[in-house]
């Protein structure tokens, strides 16, 4: 046996026994109150996978309902409901929902501003006026903007599983967070002393939390007949943060994969073109 070939054989091996770790801790529900979220099956996971309409639209509603109360997605406009890619609003749909709100312009011809419903090109409404405002009206704590959260959080994989990610492109790290947090609330165990206006999570750093249990079975009604369930509520709006984080997800892996078959194409091209060109000159 060559050394190429024990090389070979061994990283095939640490690959194999990467995978086969990484996949019994999703079977196991990714370690469970080690800090480590499980696992989950999201629509838009791997090359190819998209966005589920439904989920968005229901993932929106439990961000408008609930979570919209003390954060913020600064980055996200009323038109981005309607445009491709995104939950499937209509347009009609989109300006309905900015109507509900009233945003602060101006200044007007007196120099004073002013209230007017929103409009399309409006930014989501903050629900506090700044930062101070936020912390003073949830004991010190900043609720984080949701732009970019669910790309930003993530959780120690560790090895071998990081090479495994790498490999099989698992990057829905963020999404499993968030769904683990909120789905993570119970009593504090026995000898764990929780500091004044904290609450205890199984999968938050430290397990104390300054914010409270958000939701709760039945607290959201889904028209599409939707488990109504605190898991539920949880995934679809993991979900829906996913899609305001990177909106355009879907046309990022469709032009990525129009790249590749381009670049094979190329690639052969190129083979074919040096064989012509080369074949009668002597080497």
């Amino acid at each position: 046996m060559t050394i190429r070939s024990s090389l070979f054989g061994a990283v095939a091996a640490a690959l194999l026994l990467a995978s086969g770790t990484v996949g019994a801790l999703a079977s196991e529900g990714g370690g469970g109150h080690d800090g480590r979220p499980p696992r989950l099956s999201w629509s838009f996971a791997g090359p190819f996978g998209t966005y589920d309409r439904g989920q968005l639209q229901r993932g929106f509603k439990v961000f408008k309902e609930v979570c919209s109360a003390c954060h913020s997605a600064n980055y996200l406009s009323f038109r981005n409901l309607a445009q491709p890619g995104g939950p499937g609003f209509t347009e009609a749909q989109a300006k309905q929902v900015a109507g509900e709100y009233q945003i602060t312009d101006g200044p007007n011809d007196a120099g004073d501003m002013f209230q007017r419903p929103g409009r399309l090109s409006d930014h989501w409404p903050a629900p506090f006026p700044n930062d101070n405002a936020a912390r003073a009206a949830n004991g010190g704590a900043l609720p984080p903007d949701f732009s970019v959260l669910a790309k930003a959080r993530s959780y120690h994989v560790g090895f071998p599983g990081f090479i495994t990610d790498a490999f099989i492109q698992y990057q829905e790290h963020g999404v499993d967070y968030i769904h683990a947090l909120l789905t993570g609330y119970e009593d504090a165990p026995a000898g764990v002393h929780l500091q004044p206006g904290l609450n205890y999570n199984a999968y938050f750093p430290g397990h104390q939390i300054a914010m409270p249990k958000p939701i709760s079975d039945g607290q959201v009604e889904y028209p599409d007949g939707a488990p109504q369930t605190v898991d539920q509520y949880s995934s679809d709006v993991a979900a829906f943060m996913m899609w305001v984080a990177e909106p355009k997800l879907e046309e990022r892996k469709r032009i990525g994969f129009q790249v590749m078959i381009f670049l094979i194409v190329l690639s052969g091209l190129l083979y074919f073109t040096k064989k012509k060109v080369w074949q009668h000159v002597a080497h």
